[in-house]
């Protein structure tokens, strides 16, 4: 079992990680500015759900896999790029109406949800961290490396969850503000769009 003196340095450390505004920050805020808290807080769960998949395959070695395969690697990240930048194109070319009084939603949160777990799962970097960075923390006389590894990726993955969630109650807010205004509702898709686009597009050109 992780020793409590690991397991709260560990926890800093991932506190640090998960608060500071990255991809999956940028999508969740956008969801909820967009589509509002639900939505957003959607977005986060799935995001957490496929880092619950990145944890799974960290743990049989599939992340190994990706971490020495060339081909594979960039196979995973174009396909995430792709993924993403086409979920940016469909924001800015979206014509559907939005009521200004916030009461509709530009996207479901199943679809969200859905597309938040694939955008996540197909991010070879974050495969890559879970690879690098839970075994720094792991110790053989603490027992089976399996569980060690799992207990490491859940707190990751519920404490990640919680900040996603703070900014997407905080992103909702400002998005409920910012759909009364029309000139907001008529550019607010251009600007998410634009968001999905720079995340593929910067996710595309990373370096292994």
């Amino acid at each position: 079992m992780i020793d409590h003196t690991t397991l709260i340095t560990y926890v800093l450390i991932v506190l640090g990680f998960v608060f500071i505004p990255g991809p999956a920050t940028l999508l969740t805020m956008a969801r909820a500015v967009s589509s509002g808290t639900r939505v957003g807080i959607a977005t986060g769960a799935g995001i957490a759900a496929g880092d619950l998949i990145h944890t799974s395959m960290a743990i049989v070695g599939l992340s190994a896999i990706i971490a020495t395969s060339a081909l594979l690697f960039s196979i995973v990240k174009y396909a995430g790029a792709a993924f993403l930048i086409y979920l940016g194109i469909r924001a800015m070319l979206d014509k559907a109406p939005i009521e200004l009084n916030g009461g509709a939603t530009t996207i479901g949160a199943g679809r969200a949800f859905r597309q938040a777990v694939l955008t996540e799962v197909l991010n070879p970097k974050t495969a890559l961290f879970f690879l690098a960075f839970l075994p720094q923390f792991v110790r053989p006389e603490h027992g089976v490396i399996a569980v060690q590894l799992a207990i490491l990726g859940t707190v990751f993955v519920l404490l990640g969850l919680l900040s996603t969630v703070v900014f997407a109650v905080g992103a909702g807010r400002l998005g409920n503000l910012l759909r009364r205004h029309p000139a907001v509702v008529k550019w607010q898709g251009k600007v998410v769009g634009t968001i999905y686009c720079a995340v593929g597009v910067r996710l595309a050109l990373q370096e292994r």
